[in-house]
């Protein structure tokens, strides 16, 4: 008797989901990286550096500008603290996936699929899927609004050549991962020049920068101020990052010892740490800059990112501000698309075993991004995309508990990860950021679509 359609679909699930653990996360460049035996201290700590640099590029992406901006030019320096804090809570989260990655050998998307039921691991591989697609509209309009800066491109234009950078991508990985880190990181430091040259020319006053990182007590009782640092907080950790740092880290050859294992843990976490600092450097300094070109001179109402362009220029008396600003965007919107791919294929290997030629992934991620930015340009122009923009933001908070609450179970669990598994005070302190961090997520959805 022929087995029925329903019969082969259950088959071919099945399959997709079969027990194939012993699976390598980015196989390609898995463990491709040499660390040097018996060298230094300072030579082992730098064959660990990239992983950390490639995760910091989701804590600048065109994502956070808007928000950065408006609390800047609304509030003045006052919301530094927040951006502050929000990153300092982003570096635990990141530590926890780097030692997840490290400690059992599995990305994240591994861990949930050889520990969760079928149907979690659906749901679970649809959502972060969905926060990749919202990741990567916001890249595709940050991307097209600085082409549009810079060089005066349709807004239509731009959006369909960002889809160009699976070429980029491609090329590095074929020359080598390293290469891929160097790109990125040269990118990342091309955005910090930028800025730092932007908050040269503002010459903001330092005294009350650091008063603006002295939490205040006024962010909690204004309520416009509050509802700002809740998006800057929503924008700050991106689902994504967390999958793709437990896979990026397994790309060094550390020894798969107990002692190996620590001091890979110890490096990873070290080399995002101050790449994370880097990330808060930028967001400040977007903040700073606004703040001190914005705020102070009557132009409290600008938050989108092509007013900030047309202003920067004339308000900093800078010729070369406006540049630097759009450079930085389009460095950002680039860096960002790299980093997407990659986590894009890490959750398809992981979550289903499913692989993908890196150019197929990339069209296919990048296109369900374009049609909208498309579709938004051509029936309601700029300001359409600018509102779409926050949308994506949206839609990644919505994401966010699918990949912060797995990750803290995973190395709360000493089952799971052994002697690796959090201390007692550091899990209750991950919980709790991770809680907060949901709760701030929670109240900037419901008081979007109910406000």
């Amino acid at each position: 008797m022929p087995a029925s359609p329903v019969s082969h679909l259950r088959t071919a699930l099945n399959s997709v989901f079969s027990a194939q653990e012993s699976r390598l996360s980015l196989p390609e460049a898995h463990a491709s990286i040499a660390v040097p035996e018996g060298a230094s201290r300072l030579r082992r700590f730098l064959a660990f550096v990239g992983p950390g640099y490639m995760v910091s590029v989701g804590y600048m992406d065109p994502g956070n500008w808007a928000t950065d901006l408006a609390g800047g030019a609304q509030f003045g320096f006052t919301l530094l603290s927040v951006i502050m804090l929000s990153n300092l809570m982003a570096i635990l989260l990141q530590s926890l996936a780097a030692r997840l990655g490290i400690a059992t050998g599995h990305d994240l998307a591994q861990a949930c699929r050889a520990y969760f039921p079928r149907s979690v691991n659906i749901l679970l591989w649809l959502a972060c899927e969905v926060a990749i697609v919202a990741c990567d509209l916001a890249e595709v309009i940050g991307t097209a609004i600085a082409l549009q800066l810079l060089f005066g491109m349709p807004l239509l234009l731009g959006a369909c050549l960002s889809a160009l950078d699976a070429i980029v991508l491609l090329l590095l990985m074929r020359l080598g991962f390293r290469w891929l880190e160097a790109f990125v990181m040269a990118l990342l430091s091309l955005i910090a020049v930028c800025f730092a040259f932007q908050i040269a020319a503002a010459a903001p006053p330092i005294a009350a920068i650091m008063k603006g990182f002295i939490p205040s007590p006024v962010i909690l009782t204004n309520a416009q101020m509050l509802y700002v640092a809740i998006g800057i907080v929503g924008a700050t950790v991106m689902p994504h990052n967390l999958y793709l740092h437990s896979a990026l880290v397994q790309t060094r050859t550390y020894a798969r010892t107990s002692a190996g294992r620590r001091e890979a843990i110890r490096w990873a976490t070290l080399d995002s740490t101050i790449a994370l600092m880097l990330a808060l450097f930028v967001n400040a300094g977007i903040l700073i800059v606004a703040a001190a070109a914005f705020h102070t001179t009557g132009h409290q109402d600008v938050a989108e990112i092509d007013q900030a362009y047309k202003l920067i220029s004339p308000l900093l008396g800078l010729g070369i501000a406006s540049t630097l600003f759009a450079v930085a965007l389009l460095a950002a919107g680039t860096n960002s698309t790299v980093t997407g791919t990659l986590a894009g294929q890490i959750v398809m290997e992981g979550f289903l075993h499913l692989r993908m030629a890196p150019w197929a992934r990339r069209l296919l991620t990048r296109g369900l991004a374009i049609v909208p930015v498309i579709l938004v340009t051509l029936l309601w122009g700029a300001k359409g995309t600018g509102d779409l923009l926050v949308l994506s933001q949206i839609v990644l908070s919505m994401q966010l508990p699918f990949a912060v609450i797995p990750l803290v179970w995973f190395v709360s669990d000493r089952q799971k990860m052994g002697e690796f598994a959090l201390s007692r005070p550091v899990s209750l302190l991950s919980w709790s950021v991770a809680a907060v961090i949901l709760i701030l997520n929670f109240k900037l959805l419901y008081d979007t679509m109910c406000g």
